[in-house]
């Protein structure tokens, strides 16, 4: 069984930019640069024939290159926020892709998505953080924008750790330029 899930990874300068802002925030675990992305499709754990199938549907998903907009934070979780986010701002083409990797994954057995798709990129994992720290964080860093090209997306392995989990890119799958 392998953990899955598909994804837009961020280049290396904006994950740099956006693992710059760690810190400030007691309670927080900050993701690495390397580790940072848009989740399109959380898969879990599956086995190797179901991965191989997605892999096969993923590879028939073509479309457009197009650029959105990284805006703003936010958080998770309500009074006790769970993860704090930098948001993308709602974009046509990246909904029509989300909905043909969900239909992908639909294909191959899954089960449909029951959260709505919210994209974003996870910064930190909070555990009792201040909620007058993370305002702060969010004032101080206020506003945030950066463009973030999509020009394909990506099919990551899932590696569970005490230290949090580690992504791995198994497949890459290339939109038309």
């Amino acid at each position: 069984m392998i953990r899955l899930f598909v994804g837009l990874a961020l280049p290396a300068d904006l994950a740099a930019r956006l693992a710059a802002l760690a810190g400030g925030i007691p309670g927080a675990r900050w993701l690495a640069a390397r580790n940072l992305h848009v989740t399109l499709r959380f898969i879990g754990e599956v086995d190797e024939g179901v991965a191989e199938d997605l892999h096969q549907r993923l590879h028939d998903i073509h479309g457009p290159a197009f650029d959105v907009r990284l805006d703003g934070f936010g958080t998770f979780g309500g009074r006790k926020p769970r993860a704090l986010w930098a948001g993308v701002a709602a974009h046509p083409e990246l909904d029509s892709l989300q909905s043909r990797i969900e239909q992908a994954a639909r294909d191959v057995g899954l089960e449909a998505e029951s959260r709505k798709f919210t994209p974003h990129v996870t910064l930190a994992w909070l555990k009792a953080a201040p909620p007058e720290r993370i305002a702060a964080f969010v004032a101080h860093h206020s506003p945030f924008t950066a463009l973030l090209p999509v020009t394909g997306f990506t099919l990551y392995r899932s590696h569970l750790g005490g230290e949090g989990a580690e992504y791995e890119a198994l497949a890459e799958y290339f939109l038309d330029h």
